[in-house]
């Protein structure tokens, strides 16, 4: 058997507010918090993690506090699909929970929005693709 994508990590400087922001994003809940090590695991309420399931699962999303800046544009990000709006009502709905619009150097042509969590993260919300 292969590997299975489970978990993305995320450095930050505020791991407390880009969680909720996520779980805002993904319907996810917080799944762990360790305000010492300055770490918050986040994961989606209706599937348990997949240690011992052989299909697929949502993965967490663990943000570590780092004490360096976001730089550059990110070599990986994720890409959101809306599930029950149009991509601009979602549009709408992230930048009004602290996203921005982004510009990586897109020509206006592309089927989806570049945007920027709270932090500068690069993401994008496709308008085609739907899970």
């Amino acid at each position: 058997m292969a590997s299975k994508f489970t978990e993305l990590a995320i450095d930050c400087a505020d791991p407390r507010g880009l969680a909720r922001f996520w779980c805002s994003v993904l319907d996810y809940e917080v799944r762990d918090e360790d305000e010492g090590e300055g770490i918050v695991t986040i994961g989606s309420p209706a599937v348990p993690e997949g240690r011992n399931r052989p299909g697929p699962v949502p993965p967490t999303l663990t943000f570590a506090r780092v004490p360096e800046g976001k730089t550059v544009k990110n070599r990986l990000h994720l890409d959101v699909n809306p599930t029950d709006r149009d991509q601009g009502e979602e549009v709408r709905r992230l930048l009004g929970l602290g996203a921005r619009h982004a510009d990586v150097g897109q020509t206006g042509e592309e089927s989806w929005v570049t945007l920027a969590d709270p932090e500068g993260n690069e993401f994008c919300v496709l308008a085609s693709r739907h899970p």
